[in-house]
């Protein structure tokens, strides 16, 4: 994942967080957002408060500490308003190299020990593939056929928390007409006909996926498909969103620090998204990781293990050549 590497680079990023301070409200949060987005994307192992404040001032631990605490934990700004600007700024950039393709909706979760953090619950976690205790997060993401960004997302609050609140590609694969039927006893006429597209791995005894799509019937099957998996690439921004930018580390409990920390890594990771736009394709693959360590000495509150991203062993079957770029390489 690329982070800020040079002079043009950092003072884009100035411009981008200035532009930002433009819709967060009082002026006395552009020093605290700056810190926070550029503590997200430092190397550092952990990206919670305590961590990000030993790497943003060595020196004043404990006050910048506060500081970022009460800015993603308390401030009164707007995740929808900053989500907003961050789609004005950085969609055009992404949207050189084509067309949105496809809006895709998705979730994931984060894995919790305790029950107090909100919209934890026993539910699904597609992460850990069972029934535990997780929050599930869910969001709208816009794809082109080059890059992909979260442009949405909120906390889904389950029925108890809300009772309490009031008192990769497809080999091989096959695909056909149907109509679908959905309990419809009393409607008057058939659904109209959508494509039905199955994915059956040879070394499985039956289908494994299915999709029911509405595209044009003259739309071609290389081209279902590939639209189809667009959604692989939602859990490749994830996957970057956790463990780059540590999507899942924030350890508050509130509704609003949880949208806060969010709504910060989505910006600082469609920063990095426009960068990468901007890169040719052999300049992005030269580009290497590094890793440094929080001062000497200092060491954060316990926290739940790093969540890495959800169900990462989707694709296990070779791409043809039609669709690669959309998946993993084996």
């Amino acid at each position: 994942m690329s982070r800020l590497g040079d002079t043009s680079s950092e003072a884009r990023f100035a411009s981008f967080l200035k532009a930002l301070a433009g819709v967060i409200g009082h002026a006395d949060r552009a020093v605290p957002l700056r810190d926070y987005c550029t503590g997200l994307l430092m190397p550092a192992e952990r990206k919670s408060v305590e961590p990000m404040a030993a790497v943003t001032a060595p020196s004043r631990v404990a006050a910048q500490h506060q500081s970022l605490l009460h800015f993603v934990g308390q401030s009164a700004w707007s995740d929808e308003v900053v989500l907003a600007k961050v789609r004005e700024l950085t969609l055009p950039v992404v949207e050189r190299s084509g067309p949105i393709e496809a809006w895709i909706i998705d979730d994931t979760s984060f894995p919790k020990k305790g029950r107090h953090s909100v919209g934890v619950t026993r539910q699904y976690s597609g992460q850990l593939g069972k029934q535990d205790n997780c929050q599930v997060a869910v969001s709208l993401s816009v794809a082109t056929n080059a890059a992909s960004l979260p442009v949405a997302y909120r906390l889904y609050l389950p029925q108890d928390w809300i009772c309490r609140r009031t008192g990769p590609p497809i080999r091989p694969a096959a695909r056909l007409r149907v109509r679908a039927a959905h309990r419809d006893y009393h409607l008057g006429e058939p659904r109209p006909e959508e494509w039905l597209l199955v994915q059956w791995p040879p070394e499985e005894k039956g289908p494994t996926k299915y999709w029911l799509s509405t595209l044009p019937e003259d739309i071609p099957f290389d081209r279902l498909v590939a639209l189809a998996k667009l959604r692989w690439r939602i859990e490749r921004d994830y996957q970057e969103l956790k463990q780059e930018l540590g999507l899942g580390h924030y350890e508050g409990r509130s509704w609003r620090g949880f949208h806060h920390h969010a709504t910060l890594c989505i910006a600082a990771y469609a920063f990095l998204v426009a960068e990468r736009a901007t890169i040719s394709p052999s300049g992005r693959e030269a580009a290497q990781r590094t890793t440094s360590r929080l001062p000497a000495g200092d060491r954060p509150r316990g926290a739940p293990d790093q969540a890495g991203a959800s169900r990462a062993e989707l694709d296990r079957d070779r791409a043809t050549t039609a669709y690669d770029r959309l998946g993993p390489q084996p």
